[in-house]
């Protein structure tokens, strides 16, 4: 009778048991060299966007999508080779899936409630990457709705559940994908620079206008800023009249992202010249 069940046993534990362990270890192997793949094709992406952004360029939307999308498939792949393994294991083990729905149910909903939050945030990552609201690299802004000022920084990591941005500062701010309520992307297609420039009103407006003229185009003519600025700039004329001084508006349209580094360039240069010309401007509002 002992040696029967020790029979019994033994031929669980190979049959069975050893199955499910082996079925166990080959979902780790699996998930570790899916990741494995899917981490080196995004380091290549990685280094060809580094080497982009180092010739002067921008990165591409593409490569930008694919960067996030390398995230959420691999997290993907790990959840669904992990689960089929899980019932595969299972069913070797000759548990019946059946006895498991009850409980499986009530944990469900237990679960549910409890994680409304996960759910949310995972809805709302499919609809990120589903829609292509911006990618890894993108400069972006998070705001409440209606206003314009919020958090700043460029995504550094976008899964289907958080999207991590790195500020100026260099603080990693962690964001639940659910609490993204407005997203203004600065690295769309294109970005541009408005530059508002107060003249005096006792000052000629004709000399003015012609500096300015001469300092943007002077500007895209360089060589060193030709590749960044996208059309010739615009010298939009006089946009308001205040007390004292009218406002000359200048429009600049820059490669995605580049809008900041040439904004400053075009503001020293117009203040350098303008100061040559003798004409002292109060404090510019600018924005870009």
């Amino acid at each position: 009778m002992l040696l029967a069940a020790d029979q019994g046993l033994l031929r669980w534990v190979v049959r069975d048991l050893l199955v499910s362990t082996l079925i166990v270890l080959g979902a780790v192997l699996i998930g570790r060299f899916s990741h494995w793949a899917l981490g080196s094709y995004r380091v290549a992406l990685e280094r060809q966007v580094r080497e982009v952004v180092d010739k002067g360029g921008v990165a591409s939307e593409q490569s930008k999508r694919s960067r996030a999308l390398v995230q959420a498939v691999d997290w993907v792949i790990q959840a669904l080779v992990y689960t089929i393994a899980a019932i595969l294991a299972i069913r070797q083990l000759g548990i019946p899936l059946t006895s498991l729905v009850a409980p499986a149910t009530v944990a469900g909903v237990a679960i549910g409630f409890g994680a409304q939050q996960m759910v949310a945030d995972l809805l709302a990552g499919f609809w990120l990457f589903a829609e292509r609201q911006f990618g890894i690299g993108d400069l972006v802004v998070l705001s409440v709705p209606g206003q314009t000022t919020g958090i700043s920084g460029t995504v550094e990591e976008l899964t289907l559940r958080v999207t991590k941005l790195r500020s100026q500062q260099g603080e990693l701010i962690v964001v639940p994908n659910s609490a993204l309520r407005q997203v203004t992307n600065l690295s769309r297609d294109w970005s541009r620079i408005v530059i508002d420039l107060p003249i005096p009103v006792e000052e000629d407006l004709d000399t003015a206008i012609k500096a300015v003229e001469e300092v943007t185009s002077g500007l895209a003519s360089d060589a060193h800023w030709s590749d960044l600025i996208l059309g010739a700039p615009v010298v939009a004329g006089v946009e308001t009249i205040d007390v004292g001084y009218v406002q000359l508006r200048v429009l600049v349209r820059t490669l995605p992202g580049r809008q900041f580094e040439v904004g400053r360039e075009l503001r020293l240069r117009l203040a350098t010249r303008l100061r040559q010309l003798g004409i002292y401007t109060p404090t510019a509002t600018t924005s870009a």
